[in-house]
């Protein structure tokens, strides 16, 4: 038997590690998050501003860093929304303009009490990368003289009246790399004192460390911490998890972590179930 263990075909293994994601896929299965510190003091940071403040959402990734972000994204513009709050979307990355009209789609589809143009705009995607940043500081029309449908910011209510993002309330950066959320703490957060947040990719979280929490108010890391939100977003505002047409999306941070934790225990077990096999063959190769 335990030489049948050591020989087994390495294809079970891989057959286990794919039951281990796909059926917690296939069924839906989401597990209780309980939210950690870190993540409490993100969602006060939009929960604690008074409707009606301007918050800025950059959704700065690609489709690699999609599965941890996504979520984070729709969470905060959730929030923002029920809230009360004007939001302006904008990315510094060219893959970013497909995430950004996911966004507004969910708040057409979701809230359509809501008027683009008046409590909602996306800015769209300017080249020049952090580049961008030190202009919008100082003048928002020198990188975006218009929304994405070509509508001069002067005619719209929502941006009339903003001259630069110093006069923004909160600046919330959902970032895959660079450019991204430690370019917006270093030329936008830190030298204006502009209240940012940042939701990031598990790897990319240690860099953020240093900033917190004098220059971010606190840093969301991978989709453990997105599902965390889900359910500080849920507990806070019960009546959203009853509406079916937010129901496919709502939780899709939490279904993530599904597969992950699965996978996870399994890769433990393996690794101890090794180590007991290794043990044992040097036992019963020492006894003889």
């Amino acid at each position: 038997m335990l030489n049948r263990l050591l020989n087994l075909d390495r294809r079970w293994i891989f057959a286990a590690m794919a039951l281990a994601v796909g059926v917690p896929i296939l069924v839906g299965a989401r597990f209780p998050e309980k939210p950690t510190t870190m993540t409490r003091q993100v969602f006060a940071s939009v929960e604690s501003l008074p409707p009606g403040s301007r918050v800025l959402i950059a959704l700065d990734y690609d489709p690699a860093g999609m599965g941890e972000l996504q979520p984070m994204a729709a969470a905060f513009t959730r929030h923002a929304a029920l809230r009360g709050h004007r939001i302006y979307f904008l990315t510094l990355w060219p893959t970013g303009p497909a995430f950004l009209a996911d966004m507004t789609r969910l708040l057409r589809t979701e809230f359509p009490q809501m008027e683009e143009g008046r409590d909602y705009v996306n800015l769209g995607y300017r080249a020049g990368e952090m580049g961008v940043i030190k202009l919008i500081v100082n003048n928002l029309r020198d990188a975006f003289a218009t929304d994405v449908r070509q509508r001069n910011l002067d005619s719209m209510p929502i941006t009339s009246g903003v001259k630069n993002i110093r006069q923004m309330d909160l600046i919330v950066s959902v970032s895959g790399g660079t450019p991204g959320s430690k370019e917006w703490v270093q030329f936008a957060s830190t030298p204006f004192d502009i209240e940012t947040v940042s939701g990031t990719t598990g790897v990319q979280t240690s860099e953020l460390m240093p900033y917190y929490p004098s220059q971010l108010n606190g840093i969301l890391g991978g989709v453990k911490a997105a599902a965390e939100y889900e359910r500080l977003l849920v507990d806070k505002y019960p009546e959203i998890e009853s509406r079916p047409i937010a129901a496919p999306g709502l939780f899709s941070g939490t279904i993530r972590m599904g597969p992950q934790l699965v996978a996870h225990l399994l890769m433990i077990g393996l690794i101890v179930a090794g180590n007991v096999l290794y043990f044992a063959a040097r036992r019963q190769g020492a006894s003889r």
